[in-house]
């Protein structure tokens, strides 16, 4: 074993005693939040090109894809706005679509009734309520119907550059695998989260996170064996350790397919998505 290897796996046992049983020390608050700020600091290095993965060129169409990705993939999401928002451009336009048409449109993402609804209200809310712009505050954001903190969040972060914690469902097993929190209300996820590290990082941070659960620390099988901080990680072996096995499972960029955006940023490392004519 390597000098390297050996550290590795001094820091992962290190990791693991602290959430095991059988009278093991409890790791420390200041430990705790030193762990964190180094798994932070290693995803800044993998991830340095992490970045919403929704498209989008404005608040209201990152509003709108946001509120349709719950329950689908990103990528669906970005395979169908092209066609939604050459239709319906601004609020104005959404807000007097034919229900028909939106349900049509909308009919990939899954749930298209109910987002089509959605979307609509949401619209007519921007459009009586706010003269047609998506308003940079919380509370007015989560004012608008069907639309709640972790929504909020993304918008506030990726639209206005005011940070915030994207709570997701990748955010929140993440977030109690690295022993940040045991809470399960996303509300509570957010604020133990937020008072580890500082307030400029929420929102790369969110992105940073969310690219490590999608990517590798997959919600039923996780790579541990190809994982970057296992040796941060105190819930290293929950998945694969071996290391051939584990590479096979990464996802997007990692496992060298495409990723999720049909027009990704230019420094992103991977293959852009296809359309959804060519999917």
């Amino acid at each position: 074993m390597s000098a390297t290897q050996d550290s590795a796996e001094s820091e992962r046992g290190g990791a693991k005693r602290v959430s095991g049983g059988g009278g093991a020390k409890p790791e420390s608050r200041l430990a705790t939040v030193r762990r964190a700020r180094k798994i932070n600091r290693a995803l800044e290095e993998v991830y340095y090109y992490a970045h919403p993965e929704l498209d989008f060129e404005n608040p209201f169409e990152l509003l709108v894809a946001t509120v349709l990705s719950a329950q689908t993939t990103d990528l669906r999401v970005n395979q169908t706005t092209p066609g939604l928002f050459a239709a319906y451009p601004t609020p104005e336009d959404m807000a007097t679509a034919d229900v028909a048409e939106l349900e049509r449109i909308l009919r990939p993402t899954g749930f298209f009734r109910s987002k089509a609804k959605a979307v609509l209200g949401i619209s007519v809310a921007l459009r009586d309520r706010f003269g047609g712009e998506v308003p940079g505050r919380l509370e007015d954001l989560v004012s608008l119907p069907g639309v709640g903190r972790k929504t909020a969040h993304v918008v506030l972060g990726n639209a206005f550059g005011r940070p915030g914690i994207t709570v997701d469902t990748h955010f929140q097993r993440l977030a109690r695998r690295f022993g940040w929190t045991q809470q399960k209300d996303p509300d509570k996820i957010e604020a133990e989260v937020g008072e580890i590290f500082p307030k400029k990082e929420w929102t790369m941070l969110s992105h940073r996170v969310i690219f490590h659960g999608r990517r590798i620390c997959h919600s039923r099988k996780p790579a541990c064996g190809a994982c970057p901080i296992a040796h941060l990680c105190p819930s290293f072996g929950e998945g694969e350790t071996d290391p051939e096995k584990a590479r096979k499972l990464l996802k997007y960029e990692m496992g060298g397919f495409p990723g999720q955006r049909l027009k990704p940023p230019a420094d992103y490392p991977g293959k852009p998505a296809p359309p959804l004519d060519a999917a």
